[in-house]
């Protein structure tokens, strides 16, 4: 599978305390299908495309590791150097969030917070 390219959206992700009910509100407001995901004691949603099944986004509940994140659509905005881009963060008058997380086999991301307030997660393939 080829790499995104660099400063490009990989995804977008909701974190709300009832994931179930918002998941069924954007499934009927509009059209998404709801794809359960199990996290073990509950599940999280993969937003689908009606007409083809492509997974566009995810609906998650805000506990365990995501519990403080804000209830906001983030977007993954994919970086080169992880580790790079955070150092850019706290230089250019932002804040990281969290600390670095796994997001498969290779991926890394972290919720950042740029000097107008707004959050982002950068995400390494």
């Amino acid at each position: 599978m080829e790499k995104s390219k660099i400063g490009s959206v990989k995804w977008f992700d909701l974190t709300v305390k009832d994931a179930t009910a918002v998941s069924s509100f954007y499934q009927q407001v509009v059209g998404w299908k709801e794809i359960p995901l199990s996290m073990g004691e509950y599940n999280d949603y993969c937003m689908n495309l009606p007409e083809n099944n492509e997974t566009i986004a995810g609906i998650c509940h805000a506990r365990g590791a995501n519990a403080n994140i804000p209830p906001q659509w983030l977007m993954y905005v994919i970086v080169e150097n992880l580790d790079e881009s955070l150092a850019a963060v706290t230089k250019n008058g932002g804040k990281i969030l969290s600390e670095k997380r796994s997001g498969g086999k290779t991926a890394v991301y972290s919720l950042i917070e740029d000097p107008g307030g707004a959050h982002l997660m950068l995400y390494q393939e």
